[in-house]
Protein backbone atom coordinates (compact mmCIF):
# COMPACT_ATOMS: atom_id res chain seq x y z
CA UNK A 1 0.00 0.00 0.00
CA UNK A 2 1.00 3.71 -0.39
CA UNK A 3 0.56 7.20 0.49
CA UNK A 4 -0.53 9.38 -2.30
CA UNK A 5 2.64 10.21 -4.12
CA UNK A 6 4.78 7.19 -2.97
CA UNK A 7 4.21 3.90 -3.02
CA UNK A 8 5.32 0.78 -1.65
CA UNK A 9 5.68 -2.72 -1.52
CA UNK A 10 8.41 -5.22 -1.66
CA UNK A 11 7.62 -8.93 -3.54
CA UNK A 12 9.17 -11.95 -2.37
CA UNK A 13 11.74 -13.52 -4.51
CA UNK A 14 10.78 -15.64 -7.62
CA UNK A 15 12.92 -18.46 -8.62
CA UNK A 16 16.29 -17.55 -9.49
CA UNK A 17 15.23 -19.21 -13.19
CA UNK A 18 18.01 -18.15 -16.00
CA UNK A 19 15.66 -17.14 -19.15
CA UNK A 20 17.83 -16.82 -22.56
CA UNK A 21 16.77 -15.35 -25.56
CA UNK A 22 15.66 -18.77 -27.62
CA UNK A 23 14.27 -20.41 -24.16
CA UNK A 24 10.62 -19.83 -22.80
CA UNK A 25 11.12 -20.67 -19.19
CA UNK A 26 8.25 -22.17 -16.43
CA UNK A 27 4.52 -21.02 -15.26
CA UNK A 28 1.10 -21.84 -14.42
CA UNK A 29 -2.66 -20.17 -14.06
CA UNK A 30 -6.34 -19.16 -14.11
CA UNK A 31 -10.37 -19.53 -14.55
CA UNK A 32 -13.31 -17.77 -15.89
CA UNK A 33 -15.78 -19.81 -14.45
CA UNK A 34 -16.21 -19.78 -10.89
CA UNK A 35 -18.28 -22.23 -8.36
CA UNK A 36 -20.85 -21.18 -6.48
CA UNK A 37 -21.99 -22.98 -3.17
CA UNK A 38 -21.99 -26.49 -3.58
CA UNK A 39 -21.57 -26.52 -8.00
CA UNK A 40 -17.97 -26.34 -7.89
CA UNK A 41 -16.92 -26.19 -11.78
CA UNK A 42 -13.61 -27.90 -10.63
CA UNK A 43 -15.46 -31.34 -9.43
CA UNK A 44 -17.94 -31.68 -12.40
CA UNK A 45 -16.57 -34.54 -14.58
CA UNK A 46 -14.35 -37.35 -14.22
CA UNK A 47 -12.71 -38.83 -11.25
CA UNK A 48 -12.19 -35.43 -9.94
CA UNK A 49 -11.94 -35.28 -6.33
CA UNK A 50 -10.85 -32.59 -3.01
CA UNK A 51 -9.78 -35.42 -1.14
CA UNK A 52 -8.01 -38.25 -3.67
CA UNK A 53 -4.10 -38.89 -4.26
CA UNK A 54 -1.95 -36.24 -5.70
CA UNK A 55 0.78 -36.97 -7.66
CA UNK A 56 2.65 -40.34 -9.45
CA UNK A 57 -0.03 -43.32 -9.26
CA UNK A 58 1.53 -46.00 -7.62
CA UNK A 59 2.75 -49.16 -9.23
CA UNK A 60 2.48 -47.85 -12.97
CA UNK A 61 5.23 -48.78 -15.26
CA UNK A 62 7.11 -45.77 -16.21
CA UNK A 63 7.30 -44.33 -20.09
CA UNK A 64 9.37 -45.12 -22.70
CA UNK A 65 10.43 -42.04 -23.40
CA UNK A 66 13.79 -41.08 -23.60
CA UNK A 67 15.78 -38.05 -23.09
CA UNK A 68 19.24 -37.08 -23.99
CA UNK A 69 21.97 -36.93 -21.17
CA UNK A 70 19.19 -38.78 -18.48
CA UNK A 71 21.12 -40.43 -16.01
CA UNK A 72 17.86 -42.44 -15.52
CA UNK A 73 17.33 -41.01 -11.72
CA UNK A 74 13.68 -40.37 -10.00
CA UNK A 75 14.01 -36.58 -11.40
CA UNK A 76 14.07 -37.66 -14.66
CA UNK A 77 12.07 -40.66 -14.91
CA UNK A 78 9.40 -37.76 -13.36
CA UNK A 79 9.89 -35.76 -16.11
CA UNK A 80 9.54 -38.46 -19.10
CA UNK A 81 6.45 -39.63 -17.81
CA UNK A 82 4.53 -35.76 -17.17
CA UNK A 83 5.98 -35.37 -20.71
CA UNK A 84 4.11 -38.96 -22.06
CA UNK A 85 1.02 -37.77 -20.71
CA UNK A 86 1.13 -34.61 -21.85
CA UNK A 87 1.68 -35.50 -25.26
CA UNK A 88 -0.80 -38.58 -25.11
CA UNK A 89 -3.32 -35.87 -24.24
CA UNK A 90 -2.17 -33.76 -26.95
CA UNK A 91 -1.98 -35.97 -29.38
CA UNK A 92 -5.72 -36.99 -28.80
CA UNK A 93 -7.14 -33.40 -28.08
CA UNK A 94 -5.22 -30.82 -30.29
CA UNK A 95 -7.57 -31.14 -33.58
CA UNK A 96 -10.52 -30.03 -31.58
CA UNK A 97 -9.54 -26.77 -31.13
CA UNK A 98 -6.02 -26.34 -33.63
CA UNK A 99 -5.52 -26.83 -37.57
CA UNK A 100 -3.73 -29.83 -38.02
CA UNK A 101 -2.36 -32.99 -36.12
CA UNK A 102 -0.43 -32.75 -32.91
CA UNK A 103 3.28 -33.04 -33.43
CA UNK A 104 5.48 -33.72 -30.70
CA UNK A 105 8.58 -31.72 -30.10
CA UNK A 106 11.68 -33.31 -32.02
CA UNK A 107 13.48 -33.86 -28.61
CA UNK A 108 14.12 -33.88 -24.97
CA UNK A 109 17.26 -33.29 -22.97
CA UNK A 110 17.86 -33.30 -19.33
CA UNK A 111 20.83 -31.82 -17.63
CA UNK A 112 22.36 -31.29 -14.17
CA UNK A 113 22.69 -27.38 -12.86
CA UNK A 114 25.23 -28.77 -9.77
CA UNK A 115 27.05 -30.70 -12.62
CA UNK A 116 31.18 -29.39 -13.11
CA UNK A 117 31.37 -26.83 -16.43
CA UNK A 118 33.02 -29.95 -18.10
CA UNK A 119 30.18 -32.12 -17.37
CA UNK A 120 28.29 -29.71 -19.04
CA UNK A 121 26.36 -29.70 -22.48
CA UNK A 122 24.83 -27.82 -24.68
CA UNK A 123 21.13 -27.05 -24.97
CA UNK A 124 19.80 -24.38 -27.18
CA UNK A 125 22.94 -23.18 -28.41
CA UNK A 126 24.28 -22.61 -24.65
CA UNK A 127 26.60 -24.52 -22.13
CA UNK A 128 24.00 -26.40 -19.06
CA UNK A 129 26.57 -25.69 -16.82
CA UNK A 130 24.76 -23.80 -13.81
CA UNK A 131 21.89 -23.45 -16.16
CA UNK A 132 18.76 -23.52 -13.11
CA UNK A 133 15.88 -23.75 -15.50
CA UNK A 134 13.20 -26.07 -17.72
CA UNK A 135 12.79 -24.72 -21.02
CA UNK A 136 11.61 -24.78 -24.46
CA UNK A 137 13.61 -24.08 -27.37
CA UNK A 138 12.09 -22.58 -30.60
CA UNK A 139 15.25 -23.33 -32.82
CA UNK A 140 15.34 -26.91 -32.74
CA UNK A 141 12.01 -27.72 -30.83
CA UNK A 142 13.44 -29.42 -27.84
CA UNK A 143 12.40 -29.28 -24.33
CA UNK A 144 14.72 -29.48 -22.10
CA UNK A 145 15.28 -29.41 -17.60
CA UNK A 146 17.52 -29.08 -15.19
CA UNK A 147 17.30 -32.47 -12.90
CA UNK A 148 19.45 -31.51 -10.54
CA UNK A 149 18.52 -27.98 -8.35
CA UNK A 150 15.21 -27.11 -10.19
CA UNK A 151 13.08 -30.03 -10.31
CA UNK A 152 14.26 -31.23 -6.52
CA UNK A 153 13.44 -27.86 -5.82
CA UNK A 154 10.17 -27.60 -7.28
CA UNK A 155 9.15 -31.15 -5.37
CA UNK A 156 10.34 -30.39 -2.31
CA UNK A 157 8.53 -26.89 -1.98
CA UNK A 158 5.39 -28.09 -3.64
CA UNK A 159 5.45 -31.86 -4.87
CA UNK A 160 5.73 -33.90 -7.83
CA UNK A 161 2.91 -32.09 -9.55
CA UNK A 162 4.79 -28.80 -9.52
CA UNK A 163 7.18 -30.55 -11.89
CA UNK A 164 4.26 -31.96 -14.23
CA UNK A 165 3.05 -28.26 -14.31
CA UNK A 166 6.39 -26.90 -15.48
CA UNK A 167 6.78 -29.25 -18.43
CA UNK A 168 3.11 -28.62 -19.23
CA UNK A 169 3.97 -25.42 -19.75
CA UNK A 170 6.59 -25.93 -21.54
CA UNK A 171 4.77 -27.71 -23.84
CA UNK A 172 2.49 -25.17 -24.26
CA UNK A 173 4.70 -23.15 -25.65
CA UNK A 174 5.89 -26.11 -28.24
CA UNK A 175 2.09 -25.58 -29.55
CA UNK A 176 1.75 -21.97 -29.57
CA UNK A 177 3.12 -21.07 -33.40
CA UNK A 178 2.05 -25.00 -34.67
CA UNK A 179 -1.33 -23.76 -33.45
CA UNK A 180 -1.43 -20.42 -35.14
CA UNK A 181 -2.36 -18.63 -31.32
CA UNK A 182 0.91 -16.65 -31.67
CA UNK A 183 3.97 -16.07 -34.05
CA UNK A 184 7.92 -15.53 -32.89
CA UNK A 185 6.79 -11.90 -32.87
CA UNK A 186 4.43 -11.79 -29.83
CA UNK A 187 4.91 -10.43 -27.10
CA UNK A 188 6.36 -12.22 -24.15
CA UNK A 189 3.91 -11.90 -21.64
CA UNK A 190 1.50 -13.27 -24.21
CA UNK A 191 3.19 -16.15 -24.86
CA UNK A 192 3.56 -17.15 -21.39
CA UNK A 193 -0.24 -16.31 -20.41
CA UNK A 194 -0.81 -18.56 -23.12
CA UNK A 195 1.10 -21.52 -21.94
CA UNK A 196 -0.07 -20.72 -18.66
CA UNK A 197 -3.46 -21.49 -19.87
CA UNK A 198 -2.37 -24.38 -22.13
CA UNK A 199 -0.95 -26.21 -18.74
CA UNK A 200 -4.02 -25.44 -17.20
CA UNK A 201 -5.73 -27.51 -19.62
CA UNK A 202 -3.87 -30.24 -19.56
CA UNK A 203 -4.09 -30.33 -15.01
CA UNK A 204 -8.00 -30.37 -15.85
CA UNK A 205 -6.87 -33.87 -17.75
CA UNK A 206 -4.88 -35.11 -14.50
CA UNK A 207 -7.88 -34.09 -11.87
CA UNK A 208 -10.30 -35.73 -14.05
CA UNK A 209 -8.47 -39.27 -13.61
CA UNK A 210 -7.14 -39.50 -17.25
CA UNK A 211 -3.97 -39.24 -16.61
CA UNK A 212 -2.06 -42.71 -16.80
CA UNK A 213 0.66 -41.76 -14.52
CA UNK A 214 -0.49 -38.92 -12.16
CA UNK A 215 -3.89 -38.14 -10.09
CA UNK A 216 -4.41 -34.33 -9.00
CA UNK A 217 -6.82 -33.66 -6.34
CA UNK A 218 -8.29 -29.88 -5.67
CA UNK A 219 -7.01 -29.14 -2.14
CA UNK A 220 -3.39 -29.91 -1.57
CA UNK A 221 -2.56 -30.96 -5.11
CA UNK A 222 -4.00 -27.59 -6.85
CA UNK A 223 -2.73 -25.92 -3.97
CA UNK A 224 0.84 -26.80 -4.70
CA UNK A 225 0.50 -26.40 -8.00
CA UNK A 226 -0.88 -22.87 -7.96
CA UNK A 227 2.07 -21.70 -5.06
CA UNK A 228 4.57 -23.18 -7.57
CA UNK A 229 3.04 -20.40 -10.05
CA UNK A 230 3.01 -18.11 -7.21
CA UNK A 231 6.66 -19.00 -6.80
CA UNK A 232 7.61 -18.35 -10.32
CA UNK A 233 6.37 -15.10 -10.82
CA UNK A 234 7.82 -11.78 -12.32
CA UNK A 235 8.62 -9.86 -9.09
CA UNK A 236 9.43 -6.59 -10.63
CA UNK A 237 7.24 -5.59 -13.48
CA UNK A 238 9.33 -2.70 -14.28
CA UNK A 239 11.77 -5.05 -15.43
CA UNK A 240 11.78 -5.78 -19.35
CA UNK A 241 12.98 -9.09 -18.99
CA UNK A 242 9.93 -10.31 -16.92
CA UNK A 243 7.59 -11.53 -18.85
CA UNK A 244 5.99 -14.35 -17.40
CA UNK A 245 3.05 -11.99 -15.69
CA UNK A 246 2.46 -11.44 -11.75
CA UNK A 247 0.93 -13.90 -9.26
CA UNK A 248 -2.31 -12.51 -9.91
CA UNK A 249 -2.16 -13.23 -13.82
CA UNK A 250 -0.20 -16.55 -13.69
CA UNK A 251 -2.84 -18.08 -11.33
CA UNK A 252 -5.80 -16.28 -13.45
CA UNK A 253 -4.25 -18.05 -16.87
CA UNK A 254 -3.71 -21.38 -15.18
CA UNK A 255 -7.41 -21.45 -14.25
CA UNK A 256 -8.55 -20.07 -17.62
CA UNK A 257 -7.24 -23.61 -18.75
CA UNK A 258 -8.39 -25.18 -16.26
CA UNK A 259 -12.35 -24.17 -16.20
CA UNK A 260 -12.76 -23.56 -19.80
CA UNK A 261 -10.38 -25.12 -22.24
CA UNK A 262 -7.68 -24.38 -24.96
CA UNK A 263 -10.43 -22.00 -26.63
CA UNK A 264 -9.66 -19.67 -23.80
CA UNK A 265 -6.01 -20.15 -24.34
CA UNK A 266 -6.64 -18.82 -28.09
CA UNK A 267 -8.07 -16.08 -26.56
CA UNK A 268 -4.99 -14.42 -24.78
CA UNK A 269 -3.67 -11.71 -26.65
CA UNK A 270 -2.40 -8.04 -25.51
CA UNK A 271 -5.88 -6.77 -25.46
CA UNK A 272 -7.30 -9.62 -23.42
CA UNK A 273 -4.25 -9.16 -20.71
CA UNK A 274 -5.13 -5.40 -21.27
CA UNK A 275 -8.98 -5.99 -20.41
CA UNK A 276 -8.10 -7.81 -17.51
CA UNK A 277 -5.93 -5.72 -16.25
CA UNK A 278 -8.51 -3.40 -15.11
CA UNK A 279 -6.07 -0.52 -14.59
CA UNK A 280 -4.96 -2.51 -11.90
CA UNK A 281 -1.30 -1.13 -10.97
CA UNK A 282 1.06 -3.07 -12.39
CA UNK A 283 4.64 -0.81 -12.84
CA UNK A 284 6.59 1.03 -9.85
CA UNK A 285 5.20 4.91 -10.46
CA UNK A 286 8.93 5.84 -8.79
CA UNK A 287 12.03 4.53 -8.69
CA UNK A 288 12.73 3.37 -4.99
CA UNK A 289 9.23 2.62 -5.00
CA UNK A 290 9.12 -1.33 -4.86
CA UNK A 291 11.19 -1.02 -1.31
CA UNK A 292 8.58 1.09 0.58
CA UNK A 293 6.25 -0.63 2.62
CA UNK A 294 3.09 1.31 4.87
CA UNK A 295 3.76 0.26 8.39
CA UNK A 296 1.41 -1.34 10.22
CA UNK A 297 -0.06 0.71 13.05
CA UNK A 298 -3.32 2.11 14.03
CA UNK A 299 -2.98 5.75 12.23
CA UNK A 300 -2.32 3.69 8.73
CA UNK A 301 -5.55 1.23 9.53
CA UNK A 302 -7.99 4.17 10.54
CA UNK A 303 -6.68 5.85 7.34
CA UNK A 304 -7.55 2.25 5.96
CA UNK A 305 -10.88 2.50 8.04
CA UNK A 306 -11.81 5.72 6.59
CA UNK A 307 -10.89 4.55 2.59
CA UNK A 308 -13.22 1.42 3.23
CA UNK A 309 -16.20 3.52 4.19
CA UNK A 310 -15.74 5.51 0.76
CA UNK A 311 -15.55 2.26 -1.11
CA UNK A 312 -18.14 -0.01 0.61
CA UNK A 313 -20.06 2.77 2.92
CA UNK A 314 -22.42 1.24 5.69
CA UNK A 315 -25.24 2.99 7.09
CA UNK A 316 -24.33 3.57 10.80
CA UNK A 317 -20.19 2.41 10.33
CA UNK A 318 -18.66 -0.44 12.50
CA UNK A 319 -16.88 0.81 15.59
CA UNK A 320 -12.89 0.18 15.64
CA UNK A 321 -10.94 -1.51 18.46
CA UNK A 322 -7.49 -1.29 17.82
CA UNK A 323 -6.75 -3.39 21.54
CA UNK A 324 -7.23 -6.47 20.33
CA UNK A 325 -9.77 -9.00 18.87
CA UNK A 326 -13.00 -9.22 20.78
CA UNK A 327 -12.96 -11.37 24.01
CA UNK A 328 -16.26 -12.63 23.75
CA UNK A 329 -18.49 -12.39 21.00
CA UNK A 330 -22.04 -13.83 21.43
CA UNK A 331 -22.64 -14.48 17.83
CA UNK A 332 -19.29 -15.20 16.24
CA UNK A 333 -15.64 -16.76 17.04
CA UNK A 334 -12.46 -14.57 17.27
CA UNK A 335 -10.72 -14.48 14.65
CA UNK A 336 -6.86 -13.46 15.13
CA UNK A 337 -5.79 -11.20 14.33
CA UNK A 338 -8.60 -8.99 12.99
CA UNK A 339 -12.43 -10.41 14.21
CA UNK A 340 -16.13 -8.71 13.63
CA UNK A 341 -18.82 -9.05 15.92
CA UNK A 342 -21.92 -8.59 14.42
CA UNK A 343 -23.76 -8.30 17.87
CA UNK A 344 -21.78 -5.29 19.05
CA UNK A 345 -20.63 -4.21 15.35
CA UNK A 346 -16.98 -3.93 16.04
CA UNK A 347 -14.36 -5.02 14.63
CA UNK A 348 -11.25 -5.61 16.67
CA UNK A 349 -7.39 -5.77 15.75
CA UNK A 350 -4.25 -6.64 17.24
CA UNK A 351 -2.28 -4.06 15.79
CA UNK A 352 1.33 -5.50 16.53
CA UNK A 353 0.01 -9.49 15.32
CA UNK A 354 -1.35 -8.17 12.35
CA UNK A 355 1.92 -6.57 11.49
CA UNK A 356 4.10 -9.70 11.69
CA UNK A 357 1.32 -10.99 9.26
CA UNK A 358 3.03 -8.33 6.76
CA UNK A 359 6.48 -10.12 6.98
CA UNK A 360 9.89 -9.18 5.77
CA UNK A 361 10.64 -8.21 2.59
CA UNK A 362 11.89 -11.30 -0.23
CA UNK A 363 15.07 -13.27 0.11
CA UNK A 364 17.33 -14.07 -2.53
CA UNK A 365 17.93 -16.94 -0.22
CA UNK A 366 14.55 -18.76 -0.71
CA UNK A 367 14.52 -18.18 -4.89
CA UNK A 368 11.27 -20.93 -4.79
CA UNK A 369 9.13 -18.93 -2.34
CA UNK A 370 5.47 -18.83 -2.32
CA UNK A 371 5.48 -16.30 0.14
CA UNK A 372 5.02 -13.01 -1.19
CA UNK A 373 5.90 -10.46 2.11
CA UNK A 374 4.38 -7.02 2.39
CA UNK A 375 2.08 -4.57 3.78
CA UNK A 376 -1.12 -5.72 2.03
CA UNK A 377 -0.79 -9.37 3.08
CA UNK A 378 -2.18 -7.71 6.71
CA UNK A 379 -4.16 -5.25 5.33
CA UNK A 380 -6.30 -7.15 2.92
CA UNK A 381 -7.30 -8.78 6.46
CA UNK A 382 -8.28 -5.91 7.93
CA UNK A 383 -10.22 -5.36 4.68
CA UNK A 384 -11.91 -8.58 4.73
CA UNK A 385 -13.41 -8.17 8.20
CA UNK A 386 -15.12 -4.72 6.87
CA UNK A 387 -16.89 -6.44 4.34
CA UNK A 388 -18.10 -8.74 6.94
CA UNK A 389 -19.42 -5.54 8.64
CA UNK A 390 -20.55 -4.74 5.39
CA UNK A 391 -22.62 -8.38 4.88
CA UNK A 392 -24.16 -7.61 8.08
CA UNK A 393 -25.59 -3.90 6.82
CA UNK A 394 -27.42 -5.84 4.00
CA UNK A 395 -28.64 -8.71 6.21
CA UNK A 396 -26.57 -10.95 4.45
CA UNK A 397 -25.16 -14.56 6.35
CA UNK A 398 -22.02 -14.62 7.66
CA UNK A 399 -21.36 -17.84 8.18
CA UNK A 400 -20.30 -20.69 5.51
CA UNK A 401 -17.22 -21.04 4.13
CA UNK A 402 -18.27 -21.59 0.61
CA UNK A 403 -20.89 -18.78 0.95
CA UNK A 404 -19.98 -16.09 3.04
CA UNK A 405 -16.27 -17.00 3.13
CA UNK A 406 -16.24 -16.68 -0.49
CA UNK A 407 -17.94 -13.75 -0.43
CA UNK A 408 -15.78 -11.97 1.72
CA UNK A 409 -12.71 -12.63 -0.53
CA UNK A 410 -14.55 -11.45 -3.27
CA UNK A 411 -15.87 -7.94 -1.66
CA UNK A 412 -12.13 -7.91 -0.09
CA UNK A 413 -11.13 -7.75 -4.16
CA UNK A 414 -13.79 -5.03 -4.81
CA UNK A 415 -11.99 -2.62 -2.33
CA UNK A 416 -8.81 -3.56 -3.46
CA UNK A 417 -9.56 -2.58 -7.38
CA UNK A 418 -11.06 0.66 -5.71
CA UNK A 419 -7.21 1.08 -3.83
CA UNK A 420 -5.66 1.08 -7.08
CA UNK A 421 -7.44 4.04 -8.44
CA UNK A 422 -5.46 7.62 -8.77
CA UNK A 423 -6.84 9.37 -5.94
CA UNK A 424 -6.77 6.63 -3.47
CA UNK A 425 -5.16 6.92 -0.34
CA UNK A 426 -3.56 4.71 1.12
CA UNK A 427 -3.17 3.41 -2.68
CA UNK A 428 -2.49 0.12 -4.12
CA UNK A 429 1.06 -0.62 -5.69
CA UNK A 430 2.24 -2.92 -8.55
CA UNK A 431 2.62 -6.35 -6.08
CA UNK A 432 0.09 -5.56 -3.90
CA UNK A 433 -2.37 -8.00 -5.86
CA UNK A 434 0.79 -10.51 -5.38
CA UNK A 435 0.72 -10.02 -1.51
CA UNK A 436 -3.08 -10.69 -1.39
CA UNK A 437 -2.81 -13.74 -3.97
CA UNK A 438 -0.20 -15.27 -1.52
CA UNK A 439 -1.99 -15.22 2.05
CA UNK A 440 -5.40 -16.68 0.02
CA UNK A 441 -3.41 -19.59 -0.71
CA UNK A 442 -1.44 -19.50 1.85
CA UNK A 443 -4.19 -19.50 4.70
CA UNK A 444 -7.28 -17.78 3.38
CA UNK A 445 -7.96 -15.57 6.10
CA UNK A 446 -9.24 -13.06 3.51
CA UNK A 447 -11.90 -15.69 2.26
CA UNK A 448 -13.08 -16.95 5.92
CA UNK A 449 -16.29 -16.33 7.44
CA UNK A 450 -17.26 -14.30 10.86
CA UNK A 451 -15.80 -17.41 12.18
CA UNK A 452 -12.76 -18.11 10.45
CA UNK A 453 -14.13 -21.12 8.56
CA UNK A 454 -12.40 -21.11 5.49
CA UNK A 455 -12.92 -23.55 1.64
CA UNK A 456 -9.78 -25.60 1.91
CA UNK A 457 -9.68 -25.23 -2.01
CA UNK A 458 -7.00 -22.13 -2.31
CA UNK A 459 -8.33 -22.27 -5.94
CA UNK A 460 -12.06 -21.17 -4.67
CA UNK A 461 -10.28 -18.43 -2.75
CA UNK A 462 -8.14 -16.60 -5.26
CA UNK A 463 -11.20 -17.56 -7.44
CA UNK A 464 -13.55 -15.43 -5.66
CA UNK A 465 -10.84 -12.53 -5.21
CA UNK A 466 -10.37 -12.31 -8.35
CA UNK A 467 -14.40 -12.06 -9.24
CA UNK A 468 -14.61 -9.03 -7.11
CA UNK A 469 -10.80 -7.52 -8.46
CA UNK A 470 -12.50 -7.45 -12.29
CA UNK A 471 -16.15 -7.26 -12.42
CA UNK A 472 -16.86 -5.39 -8.93
CA UNK A 473 -19.62 -5.91 -6.13
CA UNK A 474 -22.79 -6.78 -8.32
CA UNK A 475 -20.70 -9.79 -9.19
CA UNK A 476 -19.63 -10.98 -5.49
CA UNK A 477 -23.46 -10.68 -4.30
CA UNK A 478 -25.26 -12.31 -7.40
CA UNK A 479 -22.59 -14.96 -7.24
CA UNK A 480 -21.93 -15.74 -3.71
CA UNK A 481 -25.64 -16.53 -2.05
Amino acid sequence: MARIRWSRLVVAAAAALLTVSALSACSEANSTQRATGSENPWEITGATTSTGPSGPRAGVPDSARQAENSDGGEMDRLALNAVADIEEFWTENYSATFPGKFRPVSELVSWDGNAAERDSIEFCGMSTHELVNAAYCGADETIGWDRGVLLPALVEQFGEMAVVMVLAHEYGHALQIPAGIATEESPGLVTEQQADCLAGVFLRHVAEGDSPHFTLNTTEGLNGVLGATVAVRDRDPDDPENVHGSAFERVTAVQMGYTSGADACAGIDEQEIEERRAGLPVTFEEPGEEYLQLEITEDSLRDMAAALADILPVAGSPDYDYDGVPARCSDAASTAPVAYCPVTDVIGTDVDALAERAGETGSADEPLSAIVAGDYNAFVVFVSRYTLAYQNGKQLSLTGADSAGLRTACLSGVVTTALSRENSDPRLSAGDLDEAVSGLLADGLAASDVNGDVVPEGYLRLDAFRLGVLEGEGACLAEYT
